[in-house]
């Protein structure tokens, strides 16, 4: 938004885009390869440390029995994804002024205080996996004794300097969603291969995607494991960031058919992928071999979903830098949040000092090592069950804009569009009240 996209390559893309929507379906495709970015940053939002928790204690705890959580929880963030895909660039609207204008004034508001304080509560898991893993990584090459506040603290300077520089060059911007997407794509292919070296029931695997929910073990409810799952698959701070992320990269009207294709491929793939194969992973490695993984399970112990076949040193490295990557990406994304959110609640100019500054409001965050470093890796499962509970204040925001004639004009669904796309906000906002009141009748009988 700092640095627009050319006018006149902005124009030649829409023409093209025109020229696709006519085209059979895989030179459609094709042609949408060449621009998709938006879907693989909320990937990398995502794929923090909630699914990272979630996932390795779901295949250590409890085998393949919870397969089907993370791609339920992503189909559903599709569905509302694809509705405010579609909202915004029918528009060209800005998602809060236009929720307060053609909602409810508290409601835009409402969602963007729950954005930024999901950001901060979600900084400090994030924080106390990275600093876990540094020190482990450090541990491993044999420099040991390194404190996890310098870990974090070594962390929040990436964070800052990442985050202020954000946006100031087009350029880095690219190279930053190129990093993003090769990241994804990396822990992809390495569990994948961890997967594929590994004795799996694929039997077992199938009926991992039949929903049950298995009997606690370890101290660890599959409830539990399953609510944060489905929690941190769509994060109410991705739901803000999404909508700007488009329109930075000058997307409009044309760009519709391109963004759902994104999602799917951006979004979608990838982060059902990781997210299963991490299950897999841990469930052919740690619960296989009868490893015993409670909620204070140290890093060094989960590494050897990597450790156990690709080597006790290289293996631990591997996961160390792998989870290091996923914290690092979603840190820095949550703080470009709060920026946004900034922006538009102090009219601040985006790139202007203050407005940066304003990033920096979840960096207490790096202190959770001093808080909670017995819970490593487990800390960030209360913590996204606690931010998957603001979600509703965004679905409502988004069904009450679906119905708006006045926002959407003649863009507004009708038919069987309308019955999908509402449905979609409806059946997200069941799934995760249901689930919710699951996790508070188990916890509090």
């Amino acid at each position: 938004m700092a640095t627009p996209p050319d006018p006149g390559q902005l124009a030649a893309e829409k023409d093209l885009l025109r020229e696709l929507e006519h085209a059979p379906t895989l030179k459609r495709w094709r042609g949408y390869l060449k621009f998709i970015g938006p879907g693989y940053m909320q990937s990398a939002m995502t794929l923090g440390s909630g699914t990272a928790a979630s996932s390795l204690f779901a295949g250590a705890v409890f085998g393949y029995d919870l397969l089907w959580v993370a791609p339920l929880g992503m189909i559903i963030g599709i569905l509302v994804m694809g509705v405010v895909s579609h909202q915004t660039l029918s528009t060209g609207q800005r998602v809060l002024p236009a929720m307060a204008t053609h909602a409810n004034k508290w409601l835009a508001w409402g969602f963007a205080l729950a954005a930024v304080i999901a950001s901060i509560v979600w900084h400090f898991p994030q924080y106390n996996l990275a600093a876990a893993v540094l020190t482990d990584a450090t541990d491993t090459v044999g420099i040991e004794g390194v404190p996890r506040m310098a870990a974090s603290a070594v962390v929040l300077v990436w964070a800052v300097v990442l985050s202020l520089t954000y946006g100031k060059s087009s350029r880095l911007v690219r190279f930053y969603e190129s990093f993003l997407k090769y990241t994804v794509w990396g822990i992809v292919l390495l569990l994948a291969w961890v997967v594929m070296q590994t004795e799996t029931d694929w039997g077992g695997v199938l009926g991992g995607f039949m929903p049950s929910l298995p009997e606690p073990s370890g101290g660890i409810s599959s409830i539990e494991v399953v609510v944060a799952g489905v929690a941190a698959a769509v994060g109410i701070n991705m739901l803000l960031l999404y909508p700007y992320s488009l329109l930075a990269r000058g997307w409009g009207r044309e760009h519709r058919g391109l963004a759902r294709f994104d999602l799917f491929t951006g979004m979608l793939i990838p982060y059902a992928l990781a997210s299963s194969l991490m299950v897999i992973a841990a469930a052919n490695t740690l619960h296989a071999s009868g490893v015993e993984v409670t909620k204070g399970a140290a890093v060094s112990t989960l590494a050897r979903v990597l450790g156990d076949v690709i080597g006790p040193v290289s293996g631990r490295m591997l996961f160390d830098l792998g989870i290091l990557a996923m914290t690092l990406s979603t840190i820095t994304l949550h703080m470009v949040v709060c920026g946004f959110v900034a922006m538009e609640w102090f009219g601040l100019p985006f790139g202007s000092t203050k407005q940066r500054l304003f990033t920096l409001l979840p960096v207490p965050g790096v202190f959770a090592p001093m808080l909670w470093s017995d819970y490593a890796v487990w800390l960030a499962m209360p913590t996204t069950i606690i931010c998957g509970a603001m979600l509703p204040i965004a679905y409502i925001g988004f069904l009450i804009l679906q119905r708006s004639k006045a926002y959407l004009g003649d863009d507004r669904p009708t038919g069987g569009r309308a019955v999908v796309a509402t449905g979609g906000l409806v059946l997200a906002m069941v799934v995760i009240v249901t689930s919710l009141t699951f996790y508070l009748i188990n916890k509090f009988g």
